[in-house]
């Protein structure tokens, strides 16, 4: 099978990797990269060691050594970690470095970003660590300001290779290519070899585009001429800006001066292209390596885009064509008044804040390590598994390790599952590097926005909606931020109460559906667009409007032509449960005021400890799904999650995830969110358990808990936050987690074949509502004697057998024979299409813990339509080991839908009654129960009456 990444050397291109990590050296993945994709070297920076050191447990033994032999200080710590693994890169690199003639096979360390305005200091230190790496293939990295200048210059004169860093404009790489020439004039001049000598000019492209995004984006908000032409701009630019680049190079590496220096043995400077991960998911993700192939060049690639262009990367000489298209399109920028001279010298300061950012959390992370080596090695998770469990489990991490599986799922190769689509869905592995500069905007976005709005109202379902809940529900309200507030049910009294809780005149309504055609978001922007517009005018009611969603989908052009004020993309390789680190997470953290470019940070750390460098015992991701798999394996397949009150929105996000993809072909982990913890006696052997503690102090209460389940053998996963941005590492942790449990399951993780099911019968039935106008209700089997509150409804098969079980058609007996289904194996899960009141919440979490206490079953609540979009996968392909209780309720105010022959009320309605009919054809166990006008009441009634039946 063909390489991209090889085929990039039969073109004049080297790849080298932009990222380093000692593990990556010793476990002999960086070696393998050399030998079958032909990497040709290495790069690093703080950022890149920031992430290495502070992220794994790769440096712990050397740091203990290093500080054994007397060096203390953070930055000397630093140091002699980075320069071995510079030295052991520079070893493996060799080989290629001599059969080259010195034109490739090097490996580059910066110099402090904090020298970056000191030209004196930045030549002692370059000079220093030349010396203390002591390899020719090593590059000392110099970034192109005016300070830097000289001292490449005076670098190269020393006969020192050097890696001119951060270039975003043409004339200042001219002029670092002129001080390239310069060095080797001086050496000539002296006597002196200017052979062996490399230098490459990094050119940075992805920040150019975001840059160009964010300008261009501005002057439309301003209502300036030419913003959109520029805006059309956006990852091309920074291409066309390089294709130039090329073009100079080309002049400047001719003609009688170069050609001098080139009888003596010299080498040109290559341009390296930097910065190629593509983080516009407009792009594609190989899209600055596709477009700028060509000889004399170096890309590198960070690990993530690396993966992606081996995968499907498309290879041909593409940097010295369409440079007319080059050229209008930097023509276009330059005529809608964005100055790119001035773009390029505020990245180039920007840059170098980031990497001295990067340093200063570096030394951080390094001090942080060195006050931690008295300590047990820190694990943010620990397993506690009764005997003959562990022993599997540590098997199956084993073979992990035997069958380099970790690699393989973050090559994406879908053998490790099915087979099928898997590798597909599987952009969330990349999603923190991709959406980096996302954050970046956004935070540019939100406060100017916070000006203009008191609320941010999201209008989602499912995987669109639940991360954004559990960002509000864990930092709450931020100062100076609008509030977000989402609604993610079709019940008229939520649709409502969702209204009034708002001010509609300083209300940003943001639409979030990854494909678009979302039922229940479209019904919502029907809605509230028109309440808007009655207000506003329909001429600039949709500047309240801003959408997510995929490229291309109908909810783009739909909010082109009401003109909302933005529109931001997902990224279609990541499905909707896996989106939370994505725009659907990041645009509504941002906008209510939370860091989110923190939460990726943090992310980012578990990205980098679940690699696939990292010793798989080590692998936090791959503890938890083996934890997982085996366990759903062995029978015990429900999964109660406990959680510290501050971070109890996480469950129902994670009951999603792992709901939705493991539940299907029969098998499936169910997880019980919410449900309190009991004795330990109460449970059987069907049970795992995950505890997620907050916070430097324990939780008394949580500690305790854990104590008594592990007490009495039950398995246990502890996992430990330190502070509310660690969801942005449980987020990945938890997604990484589940596509290994997935693997060990034998199922494919990131598909939901059975939600469709429901999707098709609610739309059947909403279809004859608007034919006929009315829905199938049936009649009633029975309802509680003496009262109109309750009639309880079930499919025609399904009545018999209650029938035949009762022997009582009363209401409470019927009941009472629908619970006596449950076995010690099954799982009960109440399917409320009530508002999520307070009030009603309380009840029903009492009626679940009955019903638990009762028969010693897994309880779970789910609030429709939301459950059909999670949960419900599990419901109708997973283990056939539900009793469903339907919950229902006739709301008088049916709330009409604009444009449409619907109301919310017949469609929450269809949503049920869909539900149910599905679950009957799929031999499951349901049962609805009508709750009539009032659902307090009559939710309160029907407590008593199971109360009753379960005495």
């Amino acid at each position: 099978m063909t390489n991209p990444l090889a085929q990039l050397h039969d073109y004049g291109q080297s790849a080298w990797l932009d990222s380093i990590r000692r593990g990556l050296i010793e476990a002999g993945d960086l070696e393998a990269m050399r030998d079958h994709d032909r990497l040709g070297g290495v790069t690093s920076n703080p950022a890149i060691f920031e992430k290495a050191m502070g992220a794994s447990s790769d440096y712990r033994t050397a740091l203990a050594e290093t500080v054994e032999a007397g060096v203390t200080d953070a930055e000397a710590l630093y140091e002699a970690l980075a320069i071995t693994d510079i030295r052991s890169a520079a070893d493996l690199f060799g080989p290629r470095f001599e059969a080259t003639g010195g034109r490739d096979g090097l490996v580059s360390l910066e110099v402090s970003p904090r020298l970056a305005r000191d030209t004196e200091g930045t030549v002692s230190e370059a000079r220093r660590l030349w010396a203390a790496v002591g390899r020719p293939n090593a590059m000392i990295k110099v970034p192109a300001t005016e300070e830097g200048i000289p001292a490449i210059e005076t670098l190269i004169a020393d006969g020192i290779n050097v890696n001119v860093t951060l270039l975003f404009g043409r004339p200042m790489y001219r002029r670092a290519a002129e001080a390239y020439l310069r060095g080797l004039e001086r050496r000539a001049e002296a006597g002196l070899a200017v052979d062996g000598i490399a230098s490459v000019a990094s050119f940075f492209l992805s920040r150019i585009d975001a840059a160009l995004d964010k300008g261009a984006r501005s002057r439309l908000e301003h209502g300036q001429t030419g913003a959109e032409a520029a805006l059309a701009q956006v990852g091309h630019l920074a291409v066309a800006n390089a294709k130039m680049a090329y073009q100079d190079y080309g002049e400047l590496f001719a003609g009688d001066r170069w050609q001098r220096l080139a009888r003596q043995g010299a080498q040109p400077q290559w341009l390296l292209w930097a910065s190629t991960g593509s983080k516009d998911p407009d792009l594609s993700d190989v899209h600055y390596i596709e477009n700028l192939i060509g000889p004399d060049t170096v890309t590198t690639i960070p690990p993530g885009t690396y993966e992606a262009f081996r995968d499907h990367g498309r290879v041909g000489r593409t940097v010295d064509s369409g440079l007319e298209e080059a050229q209008q399109v930097l023509a276009t920028v330059d005529r809608a008044g964005i100055d790119l001279e001035a773009l390029t010298d505020d990245l180039l300061a920007d840059g170098i804040g980031k990497f001295e950012a990067a340093y200063d959390r570096l030394l951080c992370a390094v001090d942080g390590a060195k006050n931690a080596l008295a300590l047990p090695a820190a694990k943010s998770h620990s397993f506690h598994l009764p005997a003959g469990l562990e022993e599997r489990v540590q098997s199956e991490i084993q073979t992990w390790k035997d069958e380099d599986r970790v690699a393989r799922l973050w090559q994406r190769d879908a053998s490790l599952w099915t087979g099928t689509s898997e590798s597909d869905w599987m952009g969330w592995l990349c999603a923190t590097e991709e959406c980096e500069a996302q954050a970046e905007r956004l935070k540019g976005l939100a406060y100017p926005l916070a000006e203009h709005f008191d609320y941010v109202l999201l209008l989602g379902m499912g995987g669109s909606s639940l991360a954004p809940q559990v960002l509000a529900e864990t930092f709450g309200s931020r100062p100076y931020f609008p509030e977000l507030k989402v609604l993610d049910s079709t019940v008229p009294a939520q649709v409502r109460a969702a209204e009034e809780a708002v001010d509609l005149d300083r209300t940003l309504f943001l639409v979030s559906s990854k494909s678009g055609t979302t039922l229940e978001p479209d019904l919502f922007l029907d809605y509230f667009y028109e309440r808007v517009a009655e207000r506003q005018g329909r001429e600039i009611a949709g500047h309240q409007f801003m959408a997510i969603t995929d490229p291309g989908s109908a909810l783009e052009s739909r909010a082109r032509e009401l003109g909302f004020r933005q529109v931001f993309y997902g990224i279609p390789s990541i499905g909707g449960r896996y989106s939370a680190l994505s725009n659907f997470g990041l645009v509504p953290g941002a906008l209510m005021g939370a860091d989110v470019a923190e939460v990726l940070e943090r992310g980012e750390e578990m990205v980098q400890a679940c690699s696939s460098c990292v010793p798989v015992e080590e692998n936090p991701a791959v503890g938890l799904g083996a934890f997982l798999g085996v366990l759903a394996n062995a029978g015990r397949d429900k999964l109660t999650v406990v959680t510290s009150p501050e971070v109890r929105g996480f469950g129902a996000w994670l009951e999603q995830l792992l709901a939705e993809s493991t539940g299907k072909e029969g098998r499936g982990i169910i997880p019980v969110h919410g449900e309190q913890v009991a004795p330990p006696d109460y449970y059987d052997d069907d049970r795992m358990f995950v505890c997620l503690g907050l916070g430097d102090k324990p939780d008394a209460d949580l500690e305790a808990d854990i104590q008594r389940l592990q007490e009495a053998g039950q398995p246990v996963a502890h996992l430990h936050l330190n502070d509310a941005y660690d969801l942005g590492r449980e987020f990945f942790r938890w997604e990484m987690a589940t596509a290994v449990a997935g693997a060990i399951m034998g199922i494919n993780p990131f598909d939901q074949p059975d939600v469709e099911a429901s999707k098709q019968a609610a739309r059947e039935l909403t279809e004859r509502y608007v034919r006929e106008g009315t829905l199938p209700e049936g009649e009633p089997l029975a309802t509680e004697t003496g009262s109109p509150l309750l009639g309880l409804y079930a499919d025609e098969t399904g009545a018999k057998g209650l029938r035949r079980r009762s022997g009582d058609d009363s209401l409470g007996g019927l009941l009472r024979a629908h619970l006596d289904r449950l076995e010690p194996d099954d799982y009960c899960a109440l399917l409320a299409y009530l508002p999520q009141d307070p009030e009603i919440e309380q009840e029903l979490s009492a009626l679940r813990h009955r019903i638990r206490d009762s028969k010693g079953v897994a309880t779970c609540l789910g609030f429709g339509p939301q459950y059909l979009h999670s949960t419900g996968q599990a419901h109708k392909g997973g283990p056939a080991k539900g009793v469903f209780l339907e919950l229902t309720a006739r709301d008088p105010d049916t709330l009409a839908i604009p444009g449409r022959d619907l109301d919310f009320h017949a469609v929450s309605r269809a949503q049920a009654l869909g539900d149910l009919q599905v679950l009957a054809e799929r031999g499951q166990r349901p049962l609805r129960i009508d709750l009539g006008a009032d659902p307090g009441a009559g939710l309160a009634h029907l407590g008593r009456v199971i109360q009753r039946a379960l005495n």
